[in-house]
């Protein structure tokens, strides 16, 4: 798999959304993380659009609910010819392996998230009461992924090497959590740089309003590329 710039869509419309497309060379094999906000004001028509313009679509529902009915969930979304899909690490071993199944005969990646980029240890300690620290706790989530067919994972950048070292090398890691150097950190705690990411040993990362907020979405987006990529 290549490693991709995957763009975040955090539009309020799905017209502003294609103004913002319609930057990018018709050519760019673009990879866009469609979210939960934006899967359900659009729905599945948004998504077939988008693939039929061409795009990769990273479909980022984090799934997470009783074995059978995410099952059954991905067994739908298999048909839609998405790229990746994500789901919850943390709803289990069987869960996991059920989402792997309703996939099964697509060619979809399934990433399991494992912490937030949101969260940090203080909210791991205080809030979820995880006696783990945040690195130990991100790669047992991300062992439970692996042992149970997922094809890679959802984590912070800092957290690739470990995830490699406890998987293997195959095992994708894709990373949220991306600001340049001149972006502002906004919500998310555990960030890196599109270089740090890549030095880490990351698969793809996710970058959303360093891009869709800049002046030159287009341009914002061959910067963090060439700095990826170099």
């Amino acid at each position: 798999m290549e490693k991709p710039v995957i763009v975040a869509l955090d539009f309020a419309d799905d017209f502003e959304c294609i103004n913002f497309l319609n930057q990018f060379p018709k050519d760019s094999n673009l990879y866009l993380k469609i979210g939960l906000e934006m899967f359900c004001q659009f729905g599945y028509p948004f998504v077939k659009s988008l693939r039929e313009r061409g795009y990769n679509i990273f479909l980022d529902l984090k799934l997470h609910d009783i074995p059978n009915t995410v099952r059954r969930t991905c067994q739908m979304i298999s048909k839609w010819d998405v790229q990746m899909l994500t789901i919850h690490a943390s709803g289990g071993a069987e869960m996991i392996a059920a989402a792997k199944e309703g996939l099964e005969g697509s060619s979809t990646k399934l990433l399991a998230v494992t912490q937030l980029t949101s969260l940090g240890q203080v909210e791991l300690a205080n809030e979820l009461q995880v006696p783990l620290k945040s690195q130990d706790y991100v790669t047992r989530l991300a062992k439970l992924a692996f042992n149970n067919g997922a094809d890679g994972v959802i984590s912070s950048a800092l957290e690739v090497p470990m995830i490699k070292e406890a998987t293997n090398e195959d095992f994708l890691c894709i990373t949220p959590g991306i600001r340049p150097k001149s972006a502002q950190v906004g919500d998310q705690k555990r960030v890196a740089t599109p270089a740090q990411a890549r030095s880490l040993g990351s698969d793809g990362i996710v970058v959303g309003r360093p891009i869709t907020q800049a002046e030159n979405g287009y341009q914002a987006y061959l910067n963090i590329s060439k700095e990826w990529n170099k």
